[in-house]
């Protein structure tokens, strides 16, 4: 392993290990965001971490671990897709994708008015013009607001009830994407989802899959799974 005593290096080292070092990234505005968590976290409990190392580790290169896969999805029409990130917190991973995704729309998704504002500060702070905040609970967005893609990280399990409020976000085709943890865990949640399925009226699955993660400097097993409408 590189030496990783200076945390200035990892997020660099890090993203060169995803493959996401060229200059389509924005590295000075992923390090700003990260200044903006810092300053701001130890009145708002934004997340939990020791440090700076840990911060990028598991929030921002976790965040963008995916990012090869989330913009397959939108490779057609990337101007016209629409991501929801739901139960966006500080941001995550909605912001580091919006940043390195400038030509897609995103919407964060938070409840609560305190962490709303953070994301309205930093989606002002950091001049990103494709991102909007809703600050509002997941059940209350409006029908209307259908999006093609809804990202989340805050809900564990994916019980029925919260795979019921996420798919009436989507428009027709849309897709789910869960940023997880262990296969094994992945496959029991949806197992009973499957077996809630047979019992009540929940939207119909029309696939899955799961993505093996690979995030740097972060030793913990993690998938991206993906669920189509």
């Amino acid at each position: 392993m590189p030496n990783v005593n200076n945390a200035d290096t990892i997020l660099e080292e890090g993203l060169a290990k995803l493959g996401l070092d060229g200059t389509r990234i924005n590295s000075a505005a992923l390090f700003r965001y990260i200044e903006e968590i810092e300053l701001f976290n130890p009145a708002y409990g934004l997340v939990k971490v020791r440090d700076r190392r840990e911060l990028i580790a598991k929030h921002i290169l976790d965040s963008l671990a995916p990012l090869n896969a989330i913009r397959s999805l939108t490779a057609d029409t990337p101007q016209e897709t629409r991501i929801a990130d739901v139960g966006s917190g500080a941001g995550l991973p909605g912001i580091p994708l919006a940043i390195c995704m400038p030509e897609v729309e995103f919407v964060l998704i938070e409840r609560m008015g305190r962490r709303a504002g953070f994301l309205r500060n930093v989606a002002a702070v950091l001049a990103l013009a494709n991102v909007r905040v809703e600050e509002a609970e997941m059940e209350k967005i409006s029908p209307a607001s259908c999006f093609d893609i809804a990202v989340f990280r805050a809900f564990r399990p994916l019980e029925p009830a919260i795979f019921k409020g996420l798919s009436r976000l989507l428009a027709p085709g849309g897709v789910l994407a869960a940023y997880k943890g262990r296969r094994q865990a992945i496959e029991e949640e949806m197992a009973s989802l499957f077996g809630a399925m047979e019992k009540t009226a929940l939207p119909c699955i029309s696939g899955w899959e799961t993505l093996p993660l690979e995030v740097p400097f972060l030793e913990e097993e993690r998938h991206l799974l993906l669920i189509r409408r």
